[in-house]
């Protein structure tokens, strides 16, 4: 007799060309994750190889009951670390049946930035920073704590070891194996400042590669977390108090600030974020107040400031960066909830189109 997990562990490639492919999609609140499997007759290499998909558009609140249908548009494809195999995971972006975006699809607008030439031609580099909460399922309380209490003040969880102060360290390791299987650009994971809170980063990844690799390690966290039995937190400011926030820092360059003379590109693209530090903070993640209060490593929601090596500050430019003359920056202002795709093109626009 055959166990659950020996079924599950079923290499299909042995015995069939089929492949299945779980296409993925972002729900109506802009950060549920939600997809579903149809089984192709091979491999495929491109999206342009996947057919299109449909689903109920109102039971995810993206369509009326009674003009429900969605189309899925396969973007891009990585392989599949549950499955494995050929199987392979598909991220797609939604549409009417018209070919119109609806108006949660935040992909759309941001191909249209990454697709400007002058956009194109400066190669435009992310590196973001994720950071969540793992909370306990049944109590919504983070993972590690005393139910109903609180541990020990922070200082000895930042990156730490041992039993008493890193919580979840199996999840974090499975979803950073599981993400650098897939072919996501995932460049390393720490212990956050808070207990039971994490962060894994994204990058460089050039473009609208970077909110397609970012919104596929958010599937595959919640997916593990899913088997694990523990929640996944986005929220910016999980347990208030004397306790640090969520966020996403978002590290970017272009090719003229990773070249010589760059230091310059760098501080007229600060100075264009300042101009618009209102409508940034707008996009930048819902909550974000309860996160940017001036302590805990942020700078006031109200105020933009820049500095070297300051994290305290909006945007933080590092010590090699000035020292080199040439690198790039860091803006630390979006919350653990954005999305990608819309912080990756409007720091584009901001600071290349204008």
């Amino acid at each position: 007799m055959s166990l659950l997990s020996d079924l599950i562990n079923l290499n299909l490639s042995d015995d069939t060309q089929k492949i299945i492919a779980e296409y993925i999609w972002i729900g109506g609140s802009g950060m549920d994750m939600r997809s579903k499997a149809r089984t192709l007759p091979g491999p495929v290499t491109s999206p342009a190889e996947l057919p299109k998909w449909n689903y109920d558009g109102s039971s995810t609140g993206q369509a009326p009951g009674e003009d429900s249908e969605v189309i899925l548009y396969p973007q891009a494809i990585f392989k599949d670390p549950f499955r494995r195999g050929n199987n392979i995971l598909v991220m797609c972006d939604a549409y009417t049946p018209a070919g119109e975006p609806i108006p949660t699809n935040k992909r759309h607008a941001a191909a249209k930035v990454f697709s400007h030439p002058d956009v194109a031609a400066e190669e435009t580099w992310y590196g973001i920073e994720q950071e969540y909460t793992l909370l306990q399922k049944e109590v919504n309380w983070p993972l590690g704590w005393p139910v109903g209490g609180f541990p020990g003040p922070q200082g000895p969880y930042y990156c730490g070891t041992g039993a008493d102060k890193a919580f979840g360290r199996d999840i974090v390791d499975a979803h950073y194996k599981a993400c650098i299987y897939a072919g996501i650009n995932i460049s390393g994971i720490n212990g956050e400042v808070m207990p039971g809170q994490w962060e894994f980063q994204v990058g460089p990844s050039v473009g609208i590669s970077a909110g397609d690799e970012v919104w596929v390690a958010r599937y595959i966290l919640e997916r593990i977390a899913e088997i694990a039995g523990v929640v996944v937190s986005f929220d910016p400011k999980p347990i208030p108090g004397d306790w640090n926030g969520a966020g996403a820092h978002t590290n970017y360059s272009t090719k003229s600030m990773r070249e010589d003379g760059g230091y310059e590109i760098i501080l007229k693209a600060i100075e264009k974020l300042g101009l618009k530090h209102k409508e940034h903070i707008a996009a930048y993640g819902e909550g974000n107040e309860r996160r940017l209060t001036g302590k805990h490593e942020t700078a006031n929601i109200n105020t933009f400031k820049w500095g070297v090596a300051n994290r305290g500050a909006s945007v933080r430019v590092g010590r090699d960066t000035e020292k080199a003359g040439k690198g790039y920056f860091e803006d630390r202002r979006p919350a653990s909830n954005m999305d990608p795709y819309v912080v990756t093109s409007m720091i584009a626009q901001t600071t290349i189109i204008g």
